[in-house]
C-alpha cells in the first residue's frame, strides 16, 4: 500500500491479528498498480485491446470508483493513472513535465472510456495507455473490509491507521467520555505538530492535504493531487480537507472531491451529505467546519483562526 498499516486492539487475539494483515496483504496484491502483476495491471495492460475479468470484489471497487469519477464537477477520477505516472510526485518526481506530454495522457483519463460488464465481471479500457490507479480510494476500502473482519471475530473496539485513513471502530475504552482522540496534522510542520484534536465514536477520518507529498520548483509547490481537468496539481485556497463519515470508502471520495471544490463550494455541497462532517484548512490559515455533530474538533494552532460563516463570495 505504499505505506504503514497500524491496527490498536484492546482484547488479546492474536488470530483477529493474523487475519487482518492477511486480508490486507491480499487486497494489495489485488489493487495494487506499484507491481507488475495484480488484478488492476491485468486490466491496465489489457488497455485498447480487449476486457479482463477481475473477483467481483475487484469489480464493485471499480464500479463505485468509476461512479464517483462521473459526478458533476468532480475531480476524483480513477482513469488519472497516465497523469499521476508522468509527474511521479512522491516517487522521486521533481520536474514539471512537458505541456504537450500533459495534454496527450489527458486524452487517456475520461472515465466514459472505461467499459463495465456486469454479468461477466470485466472491464476494458477502450484506448491504448490508459490505466486505472485506485490509490485514492483502495486504503479506505481496506480499512471498512478490516472493521468486517475484527467484527467476525467479535471486537467492536479498536482504531485502524492506514497512512492517514483512520478508521475508529465503537466508542474508546482509553477516555471517559468514550471517544476517540485523533490528532489533526498542522500542515508542512513535525509529524507530531497537530493543528487540533477530533472527537469522534465509530467514525472515520480521512485527509486529503497538498503537505505530504509535493516538490517546489520556482518557488511553486507542486503537489499530488492533480486536477484531472488541466493534468496539473489542484491550484485553489486550500492546504486540506478532513472528511468524518460513517465509511472510510465515503471519506477517500469525497476529501477528493470536496478538496477540488474548495471551501464555499464544498460546504454548499455537504448540504447534501448530511451523514458527512469536514474539516477545511486554507492557506491563510483559516478553519471552517460542516456537520460537527458527528464529530468536536479542538483546536490546538493559535496561529489559525475556527470560523463560523462562510468566506466571502
Amino acid at each position: 500500500m505504499g505505506t504503514i498499516v497500524s491496527l490498536q486492539l484492546y482484547v488479546e487475539n492474536p488470530a483477529a491479528v493474523t487475519a487482518v494483515f492477511n486480508t490486507i496483504e491480499a487486497l494489495e496484491t489485488r489493487l495494487t498498480v506499484n507491481r507488475e502483476h495484480s488484478e488492476v495491471m491485468s486490466i491496465n495492460h489489457a488497455a485498447g485491446k480487449h476486457p479482463v475479468t477481475v473477483s467481483k470484489l475487484v469489480f464493485d471497487l471499480i464500479q463505485q470508483a468509476k461512479a464517483a469519477s462521473l459526478l458533476p464537477y468532480s475531480r476524483f477520477n480513477l482513469a488519472i493513472g497516465p497523469i499521476v505516472k508522468l509527474w511521479k510526485i512522491g516517487f522521486n518526481g521533481h520536474s514539471i513535465p512537458p505541456a504537450d506530454e500533459i495534454t496527450h495522457r489527458l486524452s487517456l483519463t475520461s472515465p466514459h472510456l472505461i467499459e463495465l460488464d456486469q454479468t461477466n465481471h470485466s472491464v476494458y479500457l477502450a484506448k491504448a495507455g490508459m490505466e486505472i490507479d485506485l490509490g485514492a480510494i483502495a486504503k479506505g476500502y481496506i480499512a471498512d473490509i478490516t472493521k468486517l473482519v475484527l467484527a467476525q471475530y467479535n471486537i467492536h473496539q479498536a482504531i485502524i491507521n492506514c497512512g492517514g485513513n483512520v478508521l475508529t471502530i465503537g466508542s474508546s475504552p482509553l477516555t471517559s467520555s468514550q471517544e476517540w482522540h485523533i490528532g489533526l496534522k498542522r500542515p508542512f510542520a513535525a509529524a507530531n505538530s497537530l493543528l487540533g484534536i477530533l472527537h469522534v465514536q465509530n467514525k472515520s477520518v480521512v485527509t486529503s492535504g497538498i503537505y505530504e507529498r509535493y516538490f517546489i520548483f520556482n518557488k511553486q509547490l507542486y503537489h499530488h493531487i492533480i486536477d484531472p481537468f488541466t493534468g496539473y496539481p489542484l491550484d485553489n485556497e486550500l492546504q486540506s480537507v478532513t472528511i468524518i463519515s460513517d465509511s472510510s470508502l465515503t471519506g477517500d471520495i469525497y476529501s477528493t472531491i470536496l478538496f477540488g471544490f474548495g471551501v464555499r463550494h464544498g460546504l454548499n455541497e455537504l448540504e447534501k451529505h448530511k451523514n458527512m462532517g469536514a474539516i477545511f484548512v486554507t492557506k491563510d490559515q483559516k478553519i471552517f467546519i460542516k456537520s460537527n455533530q458527528h464529530f468536536q474538533f479542538e483546536l490546538l494552532a493559535d496561529d489559525y483562526e475556527l470560523c463560523q460563516s462562510l468566506i466571502p463570495a
